[in-house]
């Protein structure tokens, strides 16, 4: 659950502290212009932040993974295992028709692996060392193939895309709603430019309720995904070895330490019941499992 209310309150951080920069430097005003005859202004400010958020981060992925995992990319391999591992990632890429992504290690006790990148052609493929102590290499070979799946089906740029296209409507209908408040609570004096104390306490407040519905959904998009790689992974490695990767998960699950930031690009993530299960990054691995086993 920490996890989970980590991803949504670092979503709701962002839009609402470039609100209150907006707001403060007078950028929000000038952008909305007069009353609704400024709406493409509105609409323009709203894409900027929403959309620019979103693409930033996705740029800045593979070198903020890197550092918050403190992964460490295989130039030249040290031992056999890393030789194993680059080939396995560099056959999986080849059948998958993608560019070689890097191939990274990085110090951590629990089975995990992720994949994040700008492009199919530029991402990273990264494994934990408790991945490789623990899985065998049949099973690793399918967590690799689950990786390159996202990548190859641009999983990243697509979840930044609902990303950015729910944080513009997020931006852009708490503003249109708070001017509409704002005229109401001044009897209906002509505020439509949205200057007032209580238009940017409505806007606040907004922004925190759409933003719980916009991380509902980006949420549903990622437990789609995830369902994807699976099946791209029984397709490069085998059925039976993606299935037996997931037992092996399921079997051993615990908390992950990989960082909020790219905790939803990971093989597997936090458990969660009853209304929470609405902010899960991840299916239930049994859900997994079970769809695998029912593929023609």
């Amino acid at each position: 659950m920490r996890r989970i209310a980590l991803f949504i309150g670092t979503n709701l951080a962002v839009l609402l502290l470039l609100s209150i920069v907006c707001h403060l430097f007078g950028i929000d005003q000038m952008a909305a212009a007069r009353g609704y005859g400024g709406m493409g202004g509105l609409l323009a400010y709203a894409a900027v932040f929403g959309m620019g958020g979103a693409f930033i981060s996705l740029a800045m992925s593979k070198t903020i993974a890197k550092w918050s995992t403190g992964a460490r990319v295989i130039e030249q391999p040290q031992n056999e295992t890393e030789r194993w591992l680059v080939d396995t990632v560099r056959r999986h890429a080849q059948n998958a028709g993608i560019g070689m992504p890097e191939v990274a290690i990085y110090e951590a006790p629990e089975m995990n692996a992720f994949a994040t990148g700008m492009t199919r052609n530029s991402s990273l493929v990264a494994v934990s060392s408790g991945l490789l102590q623990q899985m065998d290499r049949e099973q690793v070979t399918a967590v690799l193939g689950h990786e390159i799946g996202h990548v190859a089906n641009g999983d990243m740029v697509t979840l930044t895309l609902i990303q950015g296209v729910l944080n513009t409507l997020v931006i852009l209908a708490a503003r249109i709603v708070g001017r509409l408040v704002d005229s109401w609570l001044s009897g209906g004096r002509d505020n439509r430019g949205g200057s007032g104390i209580g238009y940017f306490v409505v806007v606040m407040v907004l922004q925190v309720v759409f933003g719980l519905f916009a991380s509902m959904i980006v949420a549903a998009f990622s437990r789609w995904r995830e369902f994807r790689a699976d099946a791209a992974g029984a397709r490069f490695a085998g059925r039976g070895a993606m299935i037996s990767a997931l037992q092996r998960l399921q079997a051993n699950h615990g908390e992950s330490t990989l960082p909020n930031t790219i905790a939803a690009f990971g093989i597997s993530g936090p458990l969660a019941d009853g209304f929470r299960k609405l902010f899960m990054s991840h299916p239930p691995l049994e859900e997994r499992i079970a769809a695998l086993q029912s593929a023609a």
